[in-house]
């Protein structure tokens, strides 16, 4: 026997709420439209895991800050990221259930609903908030402030957003105090410097040598490779990382990108496993929404061609410019322009490899 009252499972999940909850106005107006009912319940599935993935980014956000991150909460972060990823993977799936429905067939409600539109989904917009979305970063719909489209008591719940710092931000700071980076017997960053130098130089002399280049061909190469040293130098110059952060082609700071780069690069010892694995879900959770963004635009332009959307905006142009516009995590994207090969990593000293290591010893 349980030590607590039974439940019915239907009370549990309110049901009677639930499954009360739609309300096709085909159907208040006299004009039934059988296909509102699928749009009606695909929209409140997307906003019930809109309610999770909050769930989950408030939990990790809190982890995040304090100044001293717990280990074990690095694990736990990286499990409930995981979970974001796959439920992005629903959220895209999704699109193909609503694109059964027909422009036709969404012709016979669509007028029932101005001047709604997903762009009034305070929930998708907390998301980007809490994710690190900029104020200066985001498209404006139709030239009008976000904010201005939303009922005051959501306007309110995002403009605490605003004020809060944001995974990014919190990520940022817990990079930032990455130890390991220098050490009084090896210095990182000269030894990875040399590093690149030999690359670089090996990448030159094999444009140089190689005789089926065409002039045109290897002055683009070789053009491509000073863009790459001047990329490296931004690396080790930290007022020019600065310059370049003010320009808007840099988000992260220097050490924590400097940090990002050494975890990336070291993933394969014990204690930066669970770091790396961090990193990687933000640049797949940045990934999946550039994918929902892209792939909702496309079925918003095969509904609706070139007419605006029922909140008065260009429709499939507006969300075909937040695509690119609206990722969070760019500068881990491009983490890979700074990783070297294997071979040329700096061979870390054996006080360095202990504590980057699970490493014991007897009493």
């Amino acid at each position: 026997m349980s030590k607590y009252p039974p439940i019915y499972y239907s009370d549990y999940l309110q049901l009677d709420t639930l499954l009360g909850a739609q309300k096709p106005k085909s159907d208040e107006y006299g004009h039934k439209a059988h296909e509102e009912m699928l749009f009606i319940i695909v929209h409140q599935a997307y906003e019930l895991w809109f309610k999770q993935i909050l769930h989950e980014i408030d939990s990790i956000n809190g982890m995040f800050r304090d100044e001293v991150v717990d280990e074990k909460s690095i694990g736990i972060a990286v499990s409930r990221l995981k979970r974001v990823t796959e439920i992005q993977k629903l959220l895209i799936e999704q699109l193909r259930v609503l694109e059964t429905m027909t422009p036709l067939d969404f012709l016979e409600f669509r007028d029932f609903l101005i001047p709604a539109s997903g762009f009034q989904s305070f929930q998708f917009r907390l998301i980007e908030n809490k994710l690190g979305l900029s104020e200066e970063k985001r498209i404006q719909y139709n030239n009008i402030d976000y904010l201005n489209t939303l009922e005051a008591s959501h306007r309110e719940l995002i403009i605490q957003t605003i004020k809060e710092r944001s995974l990014f931000e919190l990520v940022e700071k817990w990079l930032e105090r990455t130890p390991f980076l220098n050490s009084q017997s090896f210095n990182f960053w000269q030894s990875y410097k040399e590093a690149v130098e030999r690359m670089l130089d090996q990448d030159t002399k094999i444009i140089m040598e190689n005789a089926t280049l065409t002039e045109k061909k290897r002055e683009f190469q070789l053009k491509n490779i000073n863009l790459n040293r001047e990329n490296f130098e931004a690396l080790f110059d930290e007022q020019k990382h600065n310059e370049l952060v003010k320009e808007g082609r840099r988000q992260l700071s220097n050490r924590s990108m400097l940090a990002a780069i050494f975890i990336n690069l070291y993933r394969d010892e014990p204690i930066l496993h669970l770091p790396f694995m961090l990193l990687s879900y933000l640049v797949e959770i940045d990934e999946r929404f550039t994918e929902w963004r892209y792939r909702h635009a496309l079925m918003v332009h095969r509904m609706i061609g070139a007419k605006i959307g029922t909140g008065g905006s260009s429709g499939h142009q507006y969300l075909m410019a937040t695509v690119d516009k609206h990722r969070v995590f760019t500068d881990l994207f491009n983490l890979s322009t700074y990783l070297i090969p294997r071979s040329e990593l700096p061979k870390l000293p054996e006080e360095l490899i202990k504590e980057l290591s699970f490493h014991y010893t007897k009493q």
